[in-house]
């Protein structure tokens, strides 16, 4: 239900672009920040590394990096990694050990021609770490480090599961292998036999905590128990490896688990994006709830029959398990419903009208997307707005010619 917030804010996106071309991208600085704030304020004084998925965009990684509290980067490509050493990304490594990189590349790489501008790049293999959970990455790595020459060792994660295992149920992400103390140990064993490489830290993800809205009770009670587990399994993981090799980090939570990871004593850091945006994948969150700081706007460019408006393109579905949660929603003007039997188009996307007049021909129609960076995928450009000013423009990702995958 919209509400004089909402009127007075969409008010004021509308004067601000009101002289530039549909489809456009908005960020809310002063939402952003304020959802920047409240990150730090329940990461208990835990560090937090900037997920650069969720964002997109080097400016506003940029901002949220220049605020205490963060530190460091969590990208998801090794190409991105290099791209945003070679550039500026703001004092990342203000609150972060010396002997722990200032990018983490949170997914392994597979990418030789990457691995191999790493290896040979003495500044970037000291900025730069890789997660590691299988033998063979950790041979590729070895492998393009000696046909490199690498005079220094390349820093690697291990990326431990942090899932729920109950009998065969599996509540998580289906990410590392590495669950077990044993397995754990095993795997950093083989780093540290490894003369190309070198330890660096343990990261532990816990997606069905961070990234899952506990609406209900059964959620409720499902990320109560996974906690619980995970912290008891993690510092076990931890004692064990810190006794075959030094591990001067330990990486933990997301947006939606910050203020219980942040609580274990042997979770050094944290990793946060999506809280930065408040997509509508957070609007069921209870112990955590961002204010929406990205949207996008198109023009309504027909009348199809009387009850029915239909806007130019819109198509920006997110990632995920298909359904209607991984669809843009319509928030402004109020009354306006995507259609079951159409969705969000890639040319147009039609909307029923369930209150209200029908928004006219050249008007536009205000939507937000469900996660958070992806958005700017499909956006070259994105406005940074303050009240009813376009405070400055800045190119995503994309509109610096970027694509990471």
């Amino acid at each position: 239900m919209s509400n004089l917030g909402d009127e007075q804010r969409f008010e004021g996106y509308e004067r601000a672009t009101a002289g530039l071309p549909a489809p456009l991208a908005v960020v809310d600085l002063d939402a952003f920040d304020a959802n920047a704030e409240a990150l730090v304020q329940r990461s208990l004084g835990v560090p937090i590394r900037v997920a650069t998925k969720s964002v997109r965009c080097r400016a506003l990684i940029d901002r949220a990096l220049r605020r205490p509290g963060f530190a460091g980067l969590l990208a998801f490509s090794l190409p991105e990694a290099l791209w945003l050493a070679g550039g500026s990304t703001g004092p990342a490594a203000a609150s972060l050990p010396d002997s722990v990189a200032e990018i983490l590349v949170a997914y392994p790489c597979l990418d030789r021609a990457a691995l191999r501008a790493l290896a040979g790049d003495a500044d970037a293999r000291s900025r730069i770490a890789l997660v590691i959970d299988a033998p063979e990455h950790l041979a590729l790595i070895e492998a393009v480090a000696r046909e490199s020459d690498a005079e220094g060792p390349v820093q690697v994660w291990l990326d431990v599961d942090a899932s729920l295992r109950v009998g065969p149920a599996h509540l998580g992400a289906r990410r590392s292998p590495l669950h077990a103390v044993d397995d754990v140990v095993a795997a950093a064993r083989a780093v540290a036999g490894s003369p190309h490489t070198r330890l660096g830290a343990l990261m532990c993800y816990d997606a069905q905590i961070a990234g899952l809205a506990d609406t209900g009770l059964a959620v409720h009670l499902m990320q109560r128990v996974s906690t619980a587990e995970l912290a008891r399994r993690r510092a076990r993981i931890v004692e064990a490896v810190r006794a075959v090799t030094p591990v001067p980090a330990v990486n933990a939570g997301g947006t939606g688990s910050l203020h219980l990871m942040g609580r274990a004593p042997e979770v050094s850091e944290l990793a946060a994006g999506s809280g930065l945006f408040g997509p509508t994948l957070f609007d069921g969150y209870r112990a955590f709830q961002p204010r929406p700081a990205a949207c996008f706007a198109l023009d309504v460019v027909r009348h199809p029959a009387p009850g029915f408006v239909t806007a130019f393109s819109g198509g920006y579905c997110a990632s995920g398990q298909a359904g209607p949660s991984r669809l843009p929603t319509p928030c402004w003007p109020p009354g306006l419903d995507l259609l079951s039997t159409e969705g969000a188009g890639e040319v147009q996307t039609p909307l029923r009208v369930t209150s209200g007049r029908a928004p006219a021909i050249g008007s536009r129609v205000w939507l937000r997307h469900a996660k958070a960076g992806e958005l700017l995928e499909r956006f070259a450009q994105v406005s940074l707005v303050r009240g009813d000013e376009v405070v400055e423009a800045v190119p995503s990702y994309r509109g610096e010619g970027m694509c990471f995958g």
